[in-house]
């Protein structure tokens, strides 16, 4: 019916529809004239149709229904102050980055929000102490370390002894960029199209760049530049 739970459509139709029971003898018009009630943008006659078709086909119990709309009314209760506290805390981590000289240099880069670069700079502190972004890397616990004992050597991996959250903003923070920026796009195309890497260890790689990138633009406070990170190709003899 809806795609997202969250989605303003589908909050107003728990409110204003808790039950199967209150469509069944609706007709289309009734149905967005609730909408109209509570959103400036609401869904539209397609939508009313659909949801009148799903409530009829409802197997749902009919049962104690006054006790699951006060538990659905208690939900949405909760819900709404989750939203409210989470509006409250984007709005600190908003004030608070418009304190850090470098932070709005990195938010320029397009695949970072605010709340990844809070996080980000929460777990490592100020970038600009960082003598390289492979400081930043150790700090995360994601250099490569060689797994061996006293009797024998192992292979080449990432050690996974610094802050674990911090690796998680990174790796998360570098997702939105394979994902959003056309610079990191390409990186990980190259990397996996012309370098035949595995697509897991194209995204380890990337958060190096990440890393290095964050570093630099915080200890130098440059702009971001993309023209810098673009893969490597030869030039045709």
């Amino acid at each position: 019916m809806f795609k997202d739970i969250t989605a303003k459509g589908a909050i107003a139709t728990l409110r204003l529809f808790p039950t199967p029971v209150e469509l069944m003898t609706m007709q289309p018009h009734e149905v967005i004239t609730g909408w109209k009630s509570i959103m400036k943008r609401q869904p539209g006659l397609k939508k009313a149709l659909l949801l009148l078709q799903v409530a009829k086909k409802s197997i749902g119990t009919r049962q104690a229904l006054d006790a699951y709309k006060f538990h659905l009314e208690q939900l949405l209760e909760e819900y709404d102050l989750a939203v409210t506290q989470l509006e409250r805390v984007e709005l600190q981590v908003t004030d608070a980055l418009n304190k850090i000289p470098f932070a709005k240099k990195l938010l320029t880069i397009k695949g970072i929000s605010e709340i990844s670069l809070a996080g980000i700079l929460g777990e490592a502190g100020d970038l600009s102490g960082f003598s390289h972004g492979n400081s930043l890397l150790r700090h995360a616990g994601l250099h490569l370390t060689e797994a061996s004992s006293g009797k024998w050597k192992g292979q080449i991996v990432i050690s996974n002894r610094g802050r674990s959250r911090l690796r998680r903003f990174l790796y998360l923070a570098t997702m939105s960029l394979v994902m959003n920026n056309p610079e990191f796009q390409a990186l990980h195309s190259h990397n996996v199209k012309v370098k035949k890497m595995k697509k897991m260890k194209s995204i380890m790689k990337l958060i190096g760049k990440l890393a290095r990138i964050f570093v630099g633009i915080a200890r130098r406070n440059e702009s971001y530049c993309p023209d810098k990170i673009q893969p490597f190709s030869p030039l045709a003899a």
